[in-house]
């Protein structure tokens, strides 16, 4: 199957294009990065989600995860909310072989923790996925969302290096553990390649910090 990743540069990104690689299928990464993999079936597209006129042609994609963002830029709206609907609008228009899409969310579109447009951005997103998977029902394609929590990623260095701060993070962590880029990739493959049946939901996978005590751990925060 053709595979579209966006944010395929970053941890996450990376990560999910081996998955899917290591599976045998082919992979087109966006990102206005340039390429952290390497293989003879991916192809990466240096392209700005925010402009809808510079993403590349891409045809005939089954999966698209839509997992590019930013947190706390000077435009998290474009990035987050604008950025996806644009991919999104792009490649469903006219494709046959879709079969499923999947939105990287965060544990705080549910909570409303962390950066207010950031917040906002993500919350955006879960509405905007119900619309996606409202209009593909019919055609078989499901669409959902994952909102997570904690990931050891680069992104989270600040917090994850800091020890005093890490400390304060399993303090209200249930689960006393954060998720692995690797582990995510389990989840988006069985959401967009085993999931038949299951459209227009999200996922809020944490560790369990929200039901108990959510919180947000940054520094100066």
């Amino acid at each position: 199957m053709k595979i579209i990743i966006t944010g395929a540069s970053g941890g996450i990104g990376s990560a999910v294009s081996e998955r899917f690689l290591s599976l045998g299928h082919t992979v087109h990464g966006i990102d206005v990065a340039p390429p952290s993999v390497r293989h003879p079936d991916y192809v990466h597209h240096v392209a700005d989600i925010r402009d809808a006129d510079s993403l590349p042609e891409i045809e005939n994609a089954a999966v698209i995860f839509s997992n590019a963002g930013t947190q706390n830029s000077p435009d998290d709206i474009g990035n987050n909310l604008r950025g996806a609907v644009n991919v999104t609008e792009k490649y469903i228009a006219g494709n046959d072989f879709l079969r499923s899409i999947l939105f990287n969310a965060s544990a705080s579109a549910v909570s409303g923790q962390e950066f207010p447009v950031y917040a906002a951005s993500k919350a955006g997103l879960l509405g905007y996925m119900k619309n996606v998977a409202i209009r593909l029902a019919p055609r078989g394609v499901t669409c959902n969302a994952v909102s997570l929590g904690g990931v050891h990623t680069p992104l989270n260095d600040p917090v994850t290096a800091d020890p005093v701060l890490w400390r304060r993070i399993m303090d209200v962590t249930p689960m006393k553990k954060w998720m692995t880029a690797e582990e995510v990739a389990d989840w988006v493959v069985f959401l967009t390649l085993t999931n038949r049946s299951m459209s227009g939901q999200n996922l809020l996978i944490d560790n369990g910090e929200y039901d108990l005590r959510p919180t947000f751990v940054w520094p100066g925060v």
